[in-house]
């Protein structure tokens, strides 16, 4: 059956670069989906060694996020940060470091593609409110929220699936994460303002603001209440992390459990903002890849590759490699590909820096990109790939850079 699963496998990472596959409606879950269907309907793939492929500390994890994430989303939180801050007397520079500083902060805890679809309709409308443009408010948002997000092992979906796999320390990674991120939002912040550079306020010739209804899931009003609950289990969830040795997913489960208990909030409105997509992809890349490590392929071209002199269990051939990855397949696929591969002690470290930072290169290479760029786009503003690149590749390299230095001298 191996050259079945080959086959399968090469399609569904095909799915993964074009986001879906000619002629067919399917987006990247759907043909993930269609994957798995096909190994084990076939039988290509058994049935028993399905359940084994599927790491349930990880879904675990990124499950009980979403839930503390719904909360805050339904308590009006998000908004209300960014509406309070659009309400400070700041110059647009410090407005977009005030803006920068936030989204990275928030992204650390609550996921950068959760920050970006809560703020991204707020920050629009404060811009116009300002009479600013959005534009390199909205860029700021989509790269604070990717790099803030490699701050923590909670921050994205691949580096939960790296600290439960590699069973990384919480509190090591963000010690040796904080300086990297740290410094490269403020190189973040120092490109886009320099590229802005009197060009803050919006001209006569932006498209103009369209019409939007404000239904009450999209703008809730701040809640204090749900609002304390939520922050308060992330809060101690976030101390439990560094200073409990319990099970990180068990943590959180028992915090998400608490906040699903409630009086006022009922659960199906928590678990509708939950992205069952994303966990369905996780489990469907799980499977594919599983199926195609026991055909025993990848260990024989990682043997090659290190006959030829790029040793892919070295950091740097390793750092490059994840890069690359992440942008043709985005972060997860490309993590979950390297993580057999990641033995050195800095390779967990390694792959979560690499692969988010490498989010912001192209607006295909991180969902939180996506997020922001449709956003825009039902306000009547249109970012394509040049306005992105723009911002997107120094940032990108200057980042990676960074991180590849802070990397070397921590070993």
């Amino acid at each position: 059956m191996t050259p079945f699963i080959v086959t399968v496998f090469v399609l569904v990472y095909l799915g993964m670069l074009l986001g879906g596959l000619p002629f067919l409606q399917l987006d990247r879950t759907g043909v993930v989906l269609l994957g798995v269907i096909a190994l084990t309907a076939t039988e290509a793939l058994p049935l028993e060694q399905v359940w084994q492929a599927i790491h349930l500390p990880t879904l675990a994890l990124l499950f009980a996020f979403m839930v503390i994430s719904a909360q805050l989303r339904l308590g009006g939180f998000y908004g209300w940060a960014v509406g309070r801050l659009g309400e400070l007397d700041l110059s647009p520079p410090m407005l977009l470091g005030a803006l920068i500083a936030i989204a990275a902060g928030l992204a650390a805890v609550f996921s950068n593609d959760i920050i970006c679809l809560a703020m991204a309709p707020v920050l629009i409308e404060v811009c116009f409110a300002r009479q600013l443009d959005p534009l390199p408010y909205l860029l700021a948002l989509a790269c604070a929220a990717n790099i803030g997000s490699a701050a923590t092992l909670i921050g994205n979906p691949q580096n939960m699936l790296l600290g439960e796999m590699l069973r990384l320390s919480f509190a090591d990674y963000l010690l040796m994460a904080s300086i990297p991120v740290g410094l490269g939002l403020l190189v973040t912040w120092g490109i886009i303002a320099a590229l802005t550079r009197g060009r803050w306020q919006r001209s006569d010739s932006s498209p103009k603001p369209l019409e939007q209804t404000r239904t009450d899931e999209n703008w809730p009003q701040l809640d204090r209440w749900q609002t304390a609950k939520g922050l308060t289990v992330a809060t101690a969830l976030f101390a439990g992390f560094l200073f409990v040795h319990w099970p990180r997913a068990l943590m959180a489960l028992a915090g998400a459990a608490l906040l699903l208990t409630s009086r006022r909030l009922h659960s199906y409105r928590m678990l509708g903002l939950i992205d069952w997509q994303l966990l369905v992809l996780f489990i469907g890349l799980f499977i594919v890849n599983h199926a195609l490590q026991q055909t025993g392929l990848p260990t024989q071209a990682v043997a090659a590759l290190g006959a030829s002199g790029f040793d892919l269990h070295a950091p740097a051939p390793l750092f490059v490699t994840s890069f690359l990855l992440s942008n043709l397949v985005s972060n997860v696929p490309a993590v979950m590909l390297l993580l057999p591969v990641a033995t050195d002690p800095l390779s967990g470290p390694l792959l979560a820096l690499s692969s988010t930072l490498a989010g912001n290169l192209l607006i295909v290479g991180s969902i939180a990109n996506i997020i922001v760029v449709q956003a825009a786009e039902r306000r009547g503003i249109r970012i394509d790939w040049r306005d992105h690149a723009r911002i997107g590749v120094p940032v990108t390299l200057a980042t990676q850079a960074i991180a590849a230095i802070s990397l070397w001298f921590g070993r």
